[in-house]
């Protein structure tokens, strides 16, 4: 792709996150808000991480993103015109099909609170790993506020680099404000983030990928189990308490179907600690179980509770989500309150 293809596709693509960013930007709580937008910042003007930002002008870059959201408040998402082939953003399967080969990864698609995502970005990689096909985005062109780290549609797994060693530099300045004895702590120990920061976050970033990974088969695993239904449940339930408590259903099964099981099986304590450090708060309170089961890993490294814990959770978080399903299908309307009452009672 030229170089005025590539600045026309990124300008789309940037365009359609300013216009998701406008309808979702104030979901975030005031101090959340804040951290992400001091971050994107940095993003965008390519400011290293740990570097000091200018405050005055940050604050003046703020004021003029906001006000540009308030003119895209009613603004429609752009198709993507790619060498003269229009494309739907929501595409991302066919616009990859035409990307790959040129070295570009494009990603399109709905999260949390009904949110899209879209992601213009330079392939480091990709390669087929088992029945899944990994693209890993190095550098990216364009991306809005909220930039996960890792999104899988179908069998394509995308893994941003760029995104996930942003992720682990705000959790490590976050961290050492009181450098807390806890999970991150442990997991950041690992790695000699007082003597080199930029190659303790590389290495970090390229174990942590894996783990990416991980989650986002047992991502796919799950939906495979659950079906169709479950994203139809999930829209209709946006923006409710039970669309955040069935996601925490879904990411312990997706856990524990991939994610800790290879984790436990490989022996790799730092990620094993990083893993239970981000743990939400949400997710610790429906499955304390597994809370439980990682102190005396952590402590002597007694696997049996935490393979045990697994185990009942795999059955468990599948038999709530299938529930959670029946329950809204029996009755849509009024399901988000009956829905979250029912995963309210069966903390594991």
């Amino acid at each position: 792709m030229n170089e005025g293809s590539l600045k026309h596709l990124t300008e789309t693509v940037q365009y359609n996150c300013h216009v998701s960013d406008a309808r979702h930007a104030t979901d975030y709580p005031l101090c959340t808000y804040l951290m992400k937008m001091r971050e994107y910042y940095r993003w965008e003007r390519a400011i290293p991480l740990g570097a000091p930002l200018p405050r005055g002008e940050v604050a003046d870059w703020l004021q003029a993103r906001e006000r540009l959201w308030e003119d895209l408040d009613e603004a429609e998402l752009r198709p993507l015109d790619i060498d003269g082939v229009i494309f739907d953003p929501f595409d991302a399967g066919a616009v990859n099909e035409d990307l790959l080969p040129r070295g570009l990864v494009y990603s399109g698609g709905i999260g949390n609170g009904g949110k899209a995502h879209f992601l213009l970005g330079r392939l480091e990689r990709c390669e087929q790993v088992g029945e899944y096909r990994v693209a890993v985005v190095s550098s990216e062109y364009a991306r809005e506020l909220a930039a996960p780290p890792a999104m899988i549609r179908g069998q394509q797994i995308i893994l941003r680099r760029e995104s996930l060693r942003r992720l682990l530099w705000e959790k490590l300045e976050g961290w050492r404000w009181s450098r807390p004895a806890n999970a991150l702590g442990r997991a950041f120990a690992y790695y000699d983030f007082e003597s080199d920061l930029v190659v303790a976050l590389n290495a970090m970033t390229g174990v942590e990928i894996e783990t990416l990974r991980l989650h986002e088969v047992g991502e796919h695993q799950a939906g495979m189990l659950l079906g169709d239904r479950w994203e139809e449940m999930l829209f209709a339930l946006l923006r409710t308490p039970a669309e955040l408590m069935l996601r925490a259903v879904r990411d312990h099964l997706a856990d524990c179907l991939s994610t800790l099981p290879a984790l436990i099986e490989r022996d790799n304590p730092a990620s094993l600690h990083f893993y239970f450090g981000n743990l939400t708060p949400l997710r610790k309170d429906l499955f304390p179980a597994l809370e439980a089961a990682y102190h005396p890993w952590a402590k002597a490294g007694e696997r049996a509770s935490l393979l045990a814990s697994v185990s009942r959770g795999r059955l468990h978080w599948l038999e709530t989500a299938e529930r959670a399903l029946g329950e809204y299908q029996r009755q849509p309307e009024g399901a988000a309150g009956r829905i979250q009452a029912l995963i309210e009672g069966v903390r594991l």
